[in-house]
This record gives C-alpha cells, structure tokens and sequence, in this order.
C-alpha cells in the first residue's frame, strides 16, 4: 500500500478546490435562468468567479472545509485499522498543505488541535463489499450548511404550511420547509439529501449519504423519483434565490430514500448542502494504494471555466468605503447599496465576539469594519498568507453583536445570512451596517487582501477564531441590513413564506 497516502491527500486536496462535474453543470444552469442584474445574479457571478479562481490555484473553494467525511468499502481481508489510520496522517497533512482548515475543536477545552485530528475526526464510515477495489468517497460539507440541517417528527406543526401528517404529503411539506428555512444561511442555492424514516441518529446518517448521489440520476424508486421532481419545482418557486437575496433559485439537488421505523416514530431527516457541494472520490489498487478512477470527475477531460466575465463586473454605481467609517459615512448606505472597501478590517468570529462581552478589544474598532470570518492561512517565512476567507454565518453572533457595536463603535459588519432584530435595532441606534459578502466565495475574498497586518488571540483560539487585522483593497460586499432599520433578510423571509404559503393552498 505505498501510494496510499498519496492517493487520499490528492483525494483530500481535489475534493477541497474542485466542485463536481454535476454540481457544475447544475450550477451553470441556475446561473443561466437568474434575472440579470439583480442581487441573486450578481451573488452568482462571484460564485462563478471563484469557482474558476480555486481550480486555477487549486486553493479551497470555501474557507470552511467542514469535518472531513469519509465513506469507504473496501474487499473483504482488507486491513481497515491500516486504512484508517493513513486517512488520518492524510488529512494532517492536507491541512498543513492549507488544503483543508483546522476545523477540529475538543469540545470540553475548546482548543483547536490545528490538524484536524481529534476524538472521532475525521469522520469514517467503513463498509466491506465483495469487489478488488478499495472506494473512498469524501464529503466536505462546512459548518454553516450543517447548522441549517433539521429533522422532523411526524405529525408536526410547520409555519406558512399547516401540520404535516404522517404520509408523503407530509413529507414534501417537510422538505420544502427545510429548503424554506434555510435561507441565505446554509449559501443558497443548495442541495439537500433526505432519509423518510430509520431512528434519529441512523436517518441523519442516511440523509448525509443521499448527498453521495450525483445531481442528474434518476431514484430508482418511481414513488421518491417524483417526490425529488415535485420538491426541486415547487422549492425554486419560493424565492429564496442566491444567498437568500430573493431570486428564481433555491434548490440545485433533492435526494431521498427511505428506511424502515419503529411503529411510534416517523422521522424525516434534512441534511442540507449550500452551492460550494464538495464531494469526490476514487477506486484504489488493493495491493499498492494507487488511484485507478476518479469518481465525479474525468481528468482526462479540461475543466471549462464558469465565469462568463473575469471577476465582478463593476457598474460605477459602487460606493467607496475607507475606514475608519463616520457615521455620515454609514447613515448614507441604504439596503441594496454594493459597496467596495479600501483599508483595514478586522476578523471576528464566535470567540472574539463572546470575549469582547467582558474584555477590551487588543486594538481601536472604533469605525472599524469587523468581518465574521474564519480564513484559512498559511505562515510563509515570517508572513502570514489568506488561502481562503470568505464569511461565515452571521446569525451566530447575534446575542453579542449590538453588545459590540454599542460598546466599541463598529460601524460595518461583514458576514452572511444576515442578523435579528436586536442587531438591526443597533445599526439605527449607533449608526452602523450589516455587509453581506458571497457565502463560499473564499478565492475571491483573499485576492482582496493586499496584507495580513497581524493576528490577536492566535494561540488561544487557533486560526479560525482568532482576530486577523487585514489590509483589504476592492473588498465587495452588498448592503443588507441599514442604519435606517431596513433588513432584506427580514424582507425575503416574510415574502417567501407567503409563496410557501400559496404553494400549499394550490
């Protein structure tokens, strides 16, 4: 087996920047059917863009590299503690090679170990079959499309949809609000697989592994191949769109099976996947560990670009922003404004944000610009280097957010999804702004930063959490949240849970 490490850290490193062959094509399709120029249309340019920048430099498509999930069947007297533990020493080096993020936290210390190796990461699913070939199949699906998971227990109440009854009506109401619910927080427009029934902790299992289906099969059960038809229909009639910006795209996938349950219960499990749908695999020689087929890509074949233009298009309407901001500055924004922003910034995600409840800032955010990041970065010789920075969800922060904005004078806060009422009720108070970034759109932001200026709290809370203060040129956002009290986020919601609502009385 003296090319399996090999094999598996090409397999960790090409699952990270190339986005499938079929998520592609379903990709090119949305992007073809979007109204132009409108928000969905310019989120989907970006995503576009840096699809093509990520295999160009073969650098993560998303800063969030999720928990590594492996799925591998292997012939019978294969030594599975051996492949096992070469997956592991794989995924280390992957991540030391920045192909993967530490994303592995122990979560009693609440220390990253910086490998993305700990108790049960990564993730491994063994199975024996009775071919030569051993299959690995990777999944990398990032934090915040796994927090927009959900699972349903039948009958049960759903908003804009009335009760969902225990039968495949029921069902279709359950996962058209699951696509619902998910809004621009899991980065729509997504995919999601689903198990009807099992336990609860086996059907999430299931769910995740319908993900494993490509986007264009057929289910081989005509009764699920028209529930998947129906959903992918009626899901991108309810307006979500891109990124939650409202739009004629939800949905890019629906995949569901089915499982035997207890008589008591009737679980229907979500696993949802946002547009960046990071999944490969290969067939190895059983003797010698060497790649012998690629699964969900052809290398033989080029990759076509995406990206119709190089870049986001600039129309002369964007307005400059050099911080630190004046609250003139941030009172002229109005929802829907895109902005570009020359200067300096400041990462913060869970760890900063819940620390600066009780302490002081290590630096002056006083008109800053705070951006919910979590980057991937690399130390070159005395300098740190962003491999992939785009933002996280915001909603996370939303019990700390007008805690620090009120206290520090943050006057803009990157990230996506948007952000609640008492954020909202802040940036009119203090005369601040919600920026949403492109969820998964990591290429495209780091091209932007000119400097990484220094780091805060590297040590305690490991690269993800820890505060970078960056050097940013041409960083491009768009106005979702005002100082006026405006919220897209809030709009898009109550006008798509009115479509739902139609939908269901049709």
């Amino acid at each position: 087996m003296e090319f399996l490490h090999n094999s598996l850290v090409e397999l960790i490193g090409q699952t990270s920047f190339h986005l499938p062959a079929d998520v592609r094509e379903a990709m090119g399709i949305t992007i073809e059917r979007e109204t132009p120029n409108t928000q969905s249309a310019q989120a989907l340019q970006v995503i576009a863009t840096n699809v093509d920048m990520a295999q160009d430099e073969e650098s993560p498509i998303c800063q969030d590299t999720g928990m590594p999930t492996f799925f591998v069947h292997t012939p019978v007297g294969v030594n599975q503690i051996k492949i096992a533990k070469v997956i592991r020493e794989a995924v280390a080096e992957a991540t030391r090679r920045g192909k993967l993020r530490p994303n592995s936290v122990d979560s009693i210390t609440g220390k990253n170990t910086g490998d993305n190796l700990g108790t049960e990461t990564p993730v491994l699913h063994f199975e024996q079959w009775e071919e030569d070939d051993i299959e690995v199949k990777l999944i990398l699906k990032g934090g915040g499309c796994e927090n927009k998971n959900i699972q349903y227990s039948l009958p049960c109440p759903l908003d804009h949809l009335g009760r969902a009854d225990r039968d495949l009506e029921g069902v279709r109401k359950c996962i058209l609000h699951a696509v619902w619910q998910a809004q621009g927080q899991g980065c729509a427009p997504g995919a999601v697989g689903v198990c009807i029934g099992s336990d609860r902790a086996h059907g999430y299992a299931l769910a995740k592994q319908e993900l494993l289906r490509t986007l264009d099969d057929v289910n081989p059960n005509p009764v699920l191949a028209k529930l998947e038809a129906e959903i992918m229909d009626q899901a991108n009639q309810i307006g979500v769109g891109a990124m939650g910006f409202g739009g004629k795209s939800s949905l890019i996938g629906c995949k569901i099976t089915a499982a035997n349950r207890l008589p008591a219960s009737f679980f229907v499990s979500v696993a949802y996947d946002c547009w960046a749908f990071r999944r490969l695999g290969v067939r190895l020689d059983a003797s010698s560990g060497a790649i012998k087929q690629w699964l969900y890509r052809d290398p033989s074949r080029p990759v076509e670009k995406m990206a119709k233009a190089s870049g986001f298009q600039l129309s002369g309407r964007e307005v400059i922003l050099r911080p630190p901001l004046s609250e003139a500055d941030v009172r002229a924004l109005k929802v829907g404004d895109v902005v570009l922003i020359h200067g300096e910034m400041f990462t913060g995600r869970d760890m900063v944000h819940h620390h600066l409840m009780s302490h002081e800032p290590p630096v002056d955010l006083r008109g800053g610009v705070l951006y919910h990041c979590g980057p991937v970065m690399l130390k070159v010789g005395n300098e740190w280097v962003m491999k992939a920075g785009g933002p996280t969800t915001s909603a996370r922060e939303e019990p700390y957010q007008a805690h620090v904005i009120g206290e520090y004078g943050v006057r803009a806060v990157i990230g996506k999804g948007g952000m609640g009422a008492k954020t909202l009720a802040a940036l009119q108070e203090h005369g601040a702004v919600y920026l949403h970034g492109i969820g998964g759109a990591a290429q495209f932001y780091a091209r932007t930063v000119e400097k990484v200026l220094g780091v805060h709290w590297l040590e305690e809370y490991g690269i993800p959490e820890a505060m970078w203060h960056l050097r940013v040129n041409g960083f491009m956002a768009i106005v979702t949240m005002d100082s006026h009290g405006n919220s897209l986020h809030r709009e898009v919601e109550q006008q798509t849970g009115g479509l739902l609502k139609q939908l269901q009385e049709a």
